[in-house]
């Protein structure tokens, strides 16, 4: 395998040539910016998602990927088969689902943990035959791990075990490395059927409230991501993207 290298030039960019990156959620917002900056650096995509219409639509926004049509919330243990080696994978999908416990329905609750934590795990037991001890394995959690909404404990729970699985692993799959990002407020689609009309007024409302005085956006996410599956020395980490939101 090529290992990861750091090249300057007007800025500094990661190389992934020739490496193979699989992005779990990769037909929009965070993995699909992820799978572009990966794709500029040289890397094979491989793209799953459960939505075959717009995994089409992202593999031709990058200009080529493997596109493989699986859910997250249940991977069959077949989910990489045709892919021969793993060098990076990413794990982006899961629901948001902001509503108080006494209105959340039994599917709901499931839907939420398997998406954020069951899926993603038994997606991770399907990939190590093809990972090795180079590779890099690359999970989201989210602000609600350590800032929860009042109608969001489902998914504060969810994300907060992603952390804790995150540290776990990283001793358990040794030397593999796996981390997580950490993502504040950024604009993705996944707001728009969370907010709807409303979502430009209270992204700038809330913007105001950072440190940063902006929302973040997916490219800035997906530099996180590469920045974590490069680096050789980081490993059980929880990289926080959230332009301060932890702080205020």
């Amino acid at each position: 395998m090529q290992t990861s290298t750091i090249q300057t030039s007007n800025t500094q960019a990661q190389s992934f040539q020739g490496q193979n990156i699989v992005i779990i959620g990769g037909s929009s917002g965070i993995g699909l910016a992820t799978a572009k900056q990966a794709k500029d650096a040289g890397a094979n995509l491989f793209l799953i998602s459960r939505n075959p219409e717009r995994l089409r639509e992202a593999a031709e926004a990058i200009g080529g990927a493997t596109e493989i049509v699986a859910d997250i919330a249940a991977p069959q243990p077949t989910i990489f088969a045709g892919i021969d080696r793993i060098d990076h994978l990413l794990i982006t999908a899961g629901t948001v689902h902001l509503q108080p416990l006494k209105d959340q329905s039994e599917t709901d609750l499931s839907k939420v943990i398997s998406e954020r934590l069951v899926g993603p795990l038994l997606a991770i037991k399907a990939a190590l035959p093809l990972l090795h001890p180079a590779s890099s394995i690359t999970m989201t959690s989210g602000q609600f791990a350590s800032r929860p909404a009042a109608v969001g404990a489902v998914v504060a729970a969810a994300v907060a075990a992603v952390e804790s699985t995150v540290r776990a692993l990283a001793l358990e799959l040794s030397p593999m490395r796996i981390n997580a990002v950490s993502p504040g407020w950024v604009d993705t689609p996944l707001l728009d059927g969370i907010m709807g009309e409303a979502k430009r007024q209270v992204l700038e409302q809330t913007a105001s409230t950072l440190p940063s005085r902006n929302i973040g956006r997916p490219e800035d996410i997906a530099q996180a991501i590469l920045f974590l599956m490069a680096n050789r020395f980081v490993t059980g980490e929880i990289l926080h993207i959230d332009g301060g939101g932890r702080l205020v």
